[in-house]
């Protein structure tokens, strides 16, 4: 990610109460809890890619995954990882770029989820991303992404390329999109345009629930 980017979303972490902060909800998001409930996942280990501040990683670890959090931002990495003392749930949080940073790491995990992390991956860095999250994943690894659409209205920019109220910028995608884009490394399960309650408004996401090949 471009250190600019990186910094702005740090300091967002910094300065905004979670509160504020429109991507920061506590409840984990009915398609995640319906991955589980129904089996389709299992409990496992799992990377949370771009974690936040562990909401959803803390989740899963409640329901019997082992689980480690990787982010951008050290500020967000600080507080998922008192987030879970709090709580009294075991998860592991790391400081690491999707992108960039991913190589470092030998071990491999069973399911990789990037929650509304993809809309904020440049094009170019796409594949990329798209090769680290097949490598950490184990043989027929499971691999969930959700990230915004054309199709939602939101934000202020062309269809492609808009800036967030916070100053972030976001990179929206069609279905055929993200299908070139995954289908080289993985088995696509479940494609689809979904609307999803967000902690302001609703908006409209690309669903993607994949196997690795």
């Amino acid at each position: 990610m471009d250190p600019q980017q990186q910094k702005h979303i740090d300091d967002i972490y910094k300065n905004m109460s979670l509160d504020d902060i429109p991507w920061n909800i506590e409840t984990p998001p009915d398609l995640l809890v319906e991955l589980i409930d129904t089996g389709k996942v299992r409990p496992c280990r799992a990377i949370d890619l771009g974690c936040g501040v562990g909401n959803y990683a803390i989740y899963l670890a409640t329901r019997g995954f082992e689980v480690t959090g990787v982010d951008i931002s050290p500020t967000a990495v600080t507080i998922a990882k008192e987030n879970a003392r709090t709580k009294g749930v075991n998860c592991n949080f790391l400081v690491a770029d999707v992108v960039e940073g991913l190589d470092k790491f030998r071990q491999t995990w069973q399911f990789a989820y990037g929650w509304g992390l993809l809309h904020h991956i440049p094009p170019q860095q796409r594949q990329k991303y798209v090769e680290n999250a097949s490598r950490i994943l184990g043989p027929a690894g499971k691999y969930l992404s959700v990230s915004f659409s054309q199709k939602d209205t939101g934000f202020a920019g062309p269809r492609n390329r808009r800036k967030s109220q916070l100053g972030t910028v976001l990179y929206f995608s069609s279905e055929d999109q993200l299908r070139k884009l995954f289908q080289t490394h993985f088995e696509i399960i479940d494609l689809r345009t979904v609307e999803i309650a967000g902690k302001f408004e609703p908006h409209i996401f690309n669903y993607a629930f994949m196997q690795r090949k």
